[in-house]
Formats: C-alpha cells, sequence, structure tokens
C-alpha cells in the first residue's frame, strides 16, 4: 500500500484511483518504478512526488495496470500528467455526452495533445472514443505518434499539427466536420519566470526545497504570452467561428477567476448553454467550463 496526493474522495464515482496505491502490484507490471519507492516516517510506502522521473515512473505504471498501454515514453523536460486527475476529467466529459443523448461515435478533439498524448490515451481505453490530437509542437507530436503506433491505437488516435501559434481551431476544423467534443489543458502561465517560480512554491509545498529547481514541462506547455486567461479567451472566439462543427466545446479553467470573464464573453459570442464542472485534485480545486452554440433543436437532432 502507499500514499497519494490526491484528495481521492473527491474524484469522479468511476475513477478507479479512489485508494491508495498498491505499489507491489504496480512494480509487478512496471519494474522500473522499485527504485523509486521507499517507507517513510509514517511506515508508508510512498515515491518523492517532487522527483520527476519517481512521477513518471509512477504514472507509467498505473497507465500499464489499469488501462491497458504496454508503451509511454517521452523526454524528461515533458510534463508528466497524473493520471487519476487527467482521467478525472475524462469522467465528467463522459456524463456530458451520456446527458446529452451522445452514447456512441464519439469523437474527440484533444487541444494542445502534447508528448504524452494522455488524454487520447485514456478517452480510448475507458470509453472507446475516437480523438483528433493537435498541437503546435511538431517534436511532441512525433513522440506521441510513436506511442500511439506501438499501442495500436492508429485507427482510433489521429494528430494533425496546428501550424499557426496564435490560431487553436482554424486550419484544424473543417466545414462539414462533427465532433462530440473537445478536451484541452491549457498554459496557466504568462511566463517561463512565473511557471518556475509556482513550481518552486509547489515543491517547497512537498517539503523538498532542495529540489524546487527541479522545473519539468516545455514552454507550449506552461505558459502563454498572457497566461491562462489570454489563451482560453482565444480559445472562445475560434469556436464561435465553428458553432456547428462541434456539439461541446470544453476546457481545463485553473484559476476561479478567469470563469466569469469566459461566460460574459460566451454569451456574447452566442453561446446557448455554459456548464461548471467541479474537480478537485490534490489540495487544488479546478473546474471544467463546457460551451455549446448549438440550439435545443439542433441538439436533438444531432445523434439522428
Amino acid at each position: 500500500m502507499g500514499n497519494k496526493t490526491n484528495n481521492s474522495q473527491h474524484l469522479h464515482p468511476k475513477n478507479i484511483h479512489q485508494s491508495d496505491y498498491h505499489f507491489s502490484e504496480l512494480i509487478e507490471i512496471y519494474p522500473a518504478l522499485k527504485e523509486f519507492v521507499f517507507v517513510n516516517k509514517y511506515g508508508t510506502e510512498t515515491i518523492n512526488f517532487a522527483d520527476p522521473k519517481a512521477v513518471k515512473a509512477l504514472n507509467t505504471a498505473l497507465l500499464f495496470k489499469y488501462y491497458n498501454i504496454s508503451f509511454w515514453d517521452f523526454p524528461d523536460d515533458n510534463l508528466c500528467p497524473p493520471i487519476p486527475g487527467r482521467v478525472d476529467y475524462v469522467h465528467h466529459l463522459a456524463d456530458l455526452l451520456k446527458e446529452s443523448g451522445m452514447n456512441e461515435n464519439i469523437k474527440i478533439i484533444d487541444v494542445g495533445t502534447g508528448a504524452n498524448c494522455i488524454y487520447p490515451l485514456l478517452g480510448n481505453a475507458v470509453y472507446g472514443w475516437k480523438y483528433l490530437g493537435t498541437d503546435i509542437d511538431k517534436k511532441s507530436l512525433d513522440r506521441a505518434e510513436k506511442i500511439i503506433k506501438k499501442n495500436e491505437f492508429s485507427e482510433a488516435i489521429q494528430l494533425k499539427q496546428q501550424k499557426d501559434v496564435s490560431q487553436i481551431f482554424k486550419e484544424i476544423l473543417n466545414e462539414g466536420d462533427k465532433f462530440s467534443a473537445t478536451m484541452c489543458n491549457p498554459p496557466f502561465y504568462g511566463s517561463q519566470e512565473e511557471a518556475m517560480q509556482a513550481n518552486a512554491r509547489k515543491l517547497e509545498g512537498l517539503g523538498n526545497e532542495a529540489k524546487a529547481r527541479n522545473f519539468s514541462g516545455k514552454q507550449q506547455e506552461l505558459w502563454y504570452k498572457g497566461g491562462e486567461k489570454a489563451f482560453i479567451h482565444t480559445y472562445l472566439y475560434e469556436s464561435s467561428m465553428f458553432k456547428k462543427q462541434c456539439f461541446w466545446y470544453t476546457t481545463l479553467v485553473s484559476k476561479k477567476e478567469n470563469v466569469e470573464s469566459m461566460y460574459n464573453s460566451l454569451y456574447k459570442l452566442g453561446a446557448i448553454e455554459i456548464k461548471t464542472i467541479p474537480m478537485y485534485q490534490g489540495n487544488k480545486v479546478t473546474r471544467v467550463v463546457a460551451w455549446t452554440f448549438l440550439t435545443k433543436e439542433e441538439q436533438r437532432d444531432w445523434n439522428v
């Protein structure tokens, strides 16, 4: 048994990571995890969550054990996503789609899929969804493509590069496209300096000041000029240019103060319905904001 950092009682009811990690079982399926596991002063098996390599090994083991993944590798300077939190977004999105009458032929766009390709892997593993993953970074897409091919997911997961860093859906969505939803984990910070300061604070909170310089995550994963708010408002605006191509547009929003301005902008852009879905990840409260431009009649006709 072992500890975990997420506040498991708040995870989605379908999230299988509700209890402590069973490190012996995880090591059995992914032996490379063993070197990072130790017993802390409370007599509990754990890892050093301030060590990116340990975190990567743990999350790889979770993917191998619970999600039928056999290969998952990317450079250490890319962000390593925590699986329990990422799959929570997938489960909440599944609820939203079900409420909207979408139970089959689900197609999702993952905006900023990254080198780890995590949302397509999880969404396909748990619900059999098909994905189009987009990213501005060609090297990240090449890494993601390798993961897809090694796991034989090429029919379910396609990738496409967004070649214009100022755009999100232009040149990605076409007039005849029909996607069930989008997913996005936007860059939180406005600059590298802001990202590194936040990372240092987080590591000190984990009780490991010596590791405060241990920094994982590439530019497009962590920061964007103007920060989360600027990125999201570009996302909102471009979604309004493709009102009929996607049923639900969704994004994670880490900063609560950004939600009100999103609602104001979306109503001005013609959104018919907006929802905020709270999610709890560790001591951090985040949320998914979802919106649609489809009228009630268009929503009813979507699956016909």
